[in-house]
């Protein structure tokens, strides 16, 4: 196959920044998106569904005028969280999810929930109004191996919220284990996962082998061998529990590229690109578009894309840029490792 032309793609989780980084990143999601869940782990938190209008006006002033995008707004939980305004951000069509950081789990995410009861509330009157949750699914207790983080969170925390309150619709953000695969699998309703682009292409290697990489770190990071290849077998299924959410997260290169870098790989300029890799190498370029365009908005209650994209195989590969230059600073780009020779023409 040297072409596939599938409906327009959507983002189920992506970091824009702010500011200077936001005009200098946005451009490469619009491009191919047309959707994307925008993340509210700013510097201060997007915690009300005013500080979330606030934040959707930035973004579309820095929106290339030719671009068609629409930024789903989401609300950074906190314990402090009113019921009242998420309800309202919601019948709004403002708010389309509420995240779940634990808090000291990743990027500014040190005022998210300790004490998951003092949460229930809202959790309780998201299940009543059919809002979903988004989950950074990871434990962050000294004590727990950060390989381990994923696993425990969904024994500890997940599985109990779910039977706490079934009637929630939880999106499992950026699985990374086989185990959250099979959690995912196992439930019968109110669950699914998005899975990222860079993490159905690197394991633990990418990160350690040969010197530390800074460039490969994320959260959740990437684990060993057997846990991508699970995500793969997942992503490639057609399985509508699982979509595309990139977690494409920009940090400029002297706050990757230092004793205590920033996790986060920036993938929207070349996922679409890497994504036909993948599904190439699995033969199962005929799940692409389940994956990319139609399992997330089936998910979230919206219809799918009526504009389409077409990919074509070229006989030379893709040239990316190593970095984009922002008004922030530079920025490195995902480099998969190999060559990339699909293209959105």
């Amino acid at each position: 196959m040297r072409s596939i032309t599938i409906r327009r793609p959507d983002d189920w989780h992506l970091h824009l920044r702010d500011g200077a980084m936001l005009e200098g990143v946005i451009a490469d999601t619009s491009r191919h998106f047309a959707r994307a869940i925008i993340m509210p782990n700013l510097v201060p938190p997007v915690v009300t569904t005013a500080d979330a209008t606030a934040y959707r006006e930035r973004i579309m002033a820095a929106l290339p005028k030719s671009d068609r995008f629409e930024p789903l707004m989401t609300l950074y939980l906190t314990e402090d969280t009113s019921p009242d305004d998420v309800e309202a951000g919601a019948k709004s069509g403002l708010i389309t999810a509420v995240k779940l950081y634990p808090a000291g789990a990743t990027t500014n995410s040190h005022g998210g929930v300790r004490d998951m009861e003092k949460a229930m509330p809202v959790l309780e009157c998201m299940a009543k109004i059919g809002l979903p949750l988004c989950v950074h699914g990871e434990v962050t207790t000294p004590e727990v191996d950060i390989f381990d983080r994923e696993k425990v969170f969904i024994d500890t925390v997940l599985d109990p919220l779910r039977r706490r309150i079934p009637e929630l619709k939880v999106t499992m953000e950026h699985v990374t284990t086989s185990d959250g695969i099979d959690y995912i699998r196992s439930a019968e309703r109110n669950i699914a996962g998005s899975i990222t682009t860079h993490h159905l292409i690197i394991n633990r290697n990418a990160i350690l082998v040969g010197g530390i990489k800074p460039h490969y770190y994320c959260l959740p990071v990437a684990k060993r061998e057997s846990h991508r290849l699970a995500l793969r077998a997942a992503a490639t299924s057609g399985d509508r529990r699982f979509f595309l959410g990139t977690d494409s997260a920009p940090h400029v290169d002297p706050l990757k590229e230092c004793a205590c870098g920033c996790a986060g790989i920036y993938t929207s300029i070349n996922t679409m690109s890497c994504l036909a890799h993948v599904f190439e190498q699995e033969g199962a370029l005929d799940k692409l578009e389940a994956f990319a365009s139609l399992n997330g908005p089936a998910w979230y209650g919206l219809a799918p894309n009526e504009e389409t994209i077409t990919l074509v195989k070229r006989d030379t590969p893709v040239s990316f840029p190593a970095k984009i230059e922002t008004g922030a600073g530079p920025v490195t780009v995902f480099d998969p490792m190999f060559p990339l020779h699909w293209d959105v023409a």
